[in-house]
């Protein structure tokens, strides 16, 4: 039995050497992905569980909220209010404060760009135009700049 030897580096011819390379990286690409999927089912079991938890803790404080109401109305009774008076006010209170939480969320949702930024990069590399310029990055906005850049969004979008 005969051993040939092994070949060297530069016997190998061109296409052996690109074969042998683009095996290697379809291997590593390979596991690569099989790395992040392990890591991603892991990752997604724990996310399952504490948001489980979370839900449970909110269930528990609505609860709480409940009672506590229960707890303020009694008070108000005890301090000489009628009963239907005393639910009356906590009832009002809870409504102000909901309204008051709907207001600002609607305020922060008028905020929102609606990634027209990133749109606007995906036309221009759709129409061909280079996006890259040579001229130097804006300066960081002032104190009373900040979110000036933002483009207001319209209720019919």
């Amino acid at each position: 039995m005969t051993l040939n030897p092994p070949t060297e580096p530069q016997e190998e011819s061109l296409g052996a050497l690109v074969a042998a390379a683009s095996d290697q990286i379809s291997t590593l690409v390979r596991a690569e992905i099989e790395l992040a999927k392990s890591e991603l089912k892991f990752d997604a079991k724990r996310a399952g569980v504490a948001a489980g938890l979370f839900g449970a803790a909110a269930f528990m404080a609505h609860l709480c909220l409940i009672l506590a109401s229960f707890a303020i109305a009694y008070a108000l009774v005890g301090l000489g209010v009628w009963t239907w008076l005393a639910f009356t006010i906590v009832t009002v209170f809870y409504l102000i404060v909901a309204g008051l939480l709907a207001f600002l969320g609607v305020r922060r949702l008028k905020g929102l760009t609606g990634m027209k930024r990133t749109l606007r990069s995906l036309r221009t590399i759709k129409s061909g135009e280079s996006e890259l310029s040579l001229a130097a990055p804006p300066a960081p906005p002032g104190a009373g700049q900040v979110g000036s850049h933002r483009e207001p969004v319209s209720p019919g979008q």
